[in-house]
């Protein structure tokens, strides 16, 4: 299994945006030294929280303060850009970064970014397919005509290539409908489903692999479970009560974004900030606790959606950010191995040479032995002489 964050970012509202960008930033830097596989980056227009308004260019800024981590948008609004520009975008990244870019696409969550731009929210899912379409082509080098009522292409096509052969990795993002399983499967894309602990998005695990599949066997194209990434937010400590106590710092003002701007069904209905605690915790949106309880939250995820292949933490301001780093730290030391198998060779030999100790010590005395009594001997030699 692989690991990650969706960054959205969810930062306080009224908080210094620079700083924020900033501290976004060296959470990246430091998930690249803990080993986390990707980051996924958000793109809003409104609101005040999330802050990013476009993920390429913070991908750009992240790929250089970075060395393995892939960086993906998380996602980019489809129908607020022309395809043809977007693709041409995302090449540029996928040759800049060497091949650790991802497009991630959905069709915009916030309707105040839509109608902003005088585009009508019922229209963003068609229009979101409609740019897909056009954009898998290009990136596979086709010459495309078409024209919508809201973009036109004649006679496209990309004056350079992705770096990565074919291309780099698409993602599809899904919420609780079948609009998102659906539409990965129609273009053979990855599935990202982001509200995948929530009630509705929980529950939506359950279908949206088999709908995908559907999909993907109607159009000719072939998907992967391996390409599926779950998205759910965690909080961790060395103890529970700890991270309980961490967490109030800001989990009250991300409950109340999400209740009031958000499209996402996440909040829940308390404002009591040590009862929206227990409330998130025991509907299973989110684990504020121990990394055993991650472990523990994944298995439910895995057994919920028959199998993934990626985990994304859904990275949020809830704790200060030093506490956030180290709850990052302890989900690479404790859960990431257990599902990796990177510390059973450990194990194995662990229990091997403690198993073995009294043989292997009498033989290593044995050895010290020899070494004295040879010693003695040359010695006594050179004195006989």
């Amino acid at each position: 299994m692989r690991f990650g964050i969706f960054l959205a970012p969810f930062h306080a509202a009224l908080t210094n945006p620079t700083l924020a960008l900033e501290r976004d930033l060296d959470l990246i830097q430091h998930l690249d030294k803990l080993g986390f596989d990707e980051a996924w980056i958000g793109e809003h227009h409104s609101a005040g929280v999330e802050v990013i308004a476009s993920p390429e260019v913070f991908i750009a800024a992240a790929a250089e303060r970075t060395r393995h981590i892939k960086l993906g948008t998380g996602v980019t609004s489809l129908p607020f850009h022309h395809p043809l520009i977007l693709a041409d975008r995302t090449v540029l990244l996928d040759h800049l970064t060497r091949g650790r870019f991802m497009l991630g696409c959905g069709p915009g969550s916030l309707p105040s970014d839509a109608v902003m731009m005088g585009i009508e929210p019922v229209t963003q899912r068609p229009r979101m397919e409609e740019s897909l379409n056009a954009i898998t082509r290009l990136l596979a080098g086709e010459t495309v005509t078409m024209k919508t009522d809201w973009f036109t292409l004649q006679d496209a096509r990309l004056h350079i290539l992705p770096y990565s052969k074919p291309c780099f990795e698409i993602a599809t993002a899904a919420m609780i409908s079948p609009a998102g399983p659906r539409a990965a499967g129609r273009f053979g894309t990855s599935l990202l489903s982001i509200s995948a602990s929530s009630q509705g998005g929980f529950n939506a695990l359950a279908s949206a692999w088999e709908i995908c599949e559907e999909k993907a066997a109607e159009y000719g194209r072939s998907v992967n479970r391996e390409n599926w990434r779950l998205v759910a937010p965690m909080h961790l400590a060395e103890t529970e009560e700890k991270a309980r106590e961490q967490v109030l710092y800001g989990i009250h003002g991300w409950v109340e974004y999400f209740s009031k701007v958000a499209a996402l069904p996440l909040a829940p209905a308390t404002d009591d900030p040590n009862d929206l605690v227990d409330t998130i915790v025991g509907s299973g949106l989110a684990v504020v606790g121990t990394p055993d309880q991650a472990i523990e939250q994944i298995e439910r995820l895995k057994k919920q959606s028959g199998g993934f292949g990626s985990f994304l933490i859904m990275a949020h301001d809830w704790a200060r950010p030093e506490e956030t780093h180290k709850s990052y730290e302890l989900f690479s030391q404790e859960v990431m191995p257990h599902f990796q198998g990177s510390t059973s060779s450990l194990r194995r030999s662990w229990d091997y040479v403690t198993g073995n100790r009294a043989a292997n010590m009498e033989k290593a005395g044995k050895a010290v032995m020899n070494a004295i009594s040879m010693h003695a001997q040359e010695q006594a030699e050179k004195n006989a002489k």
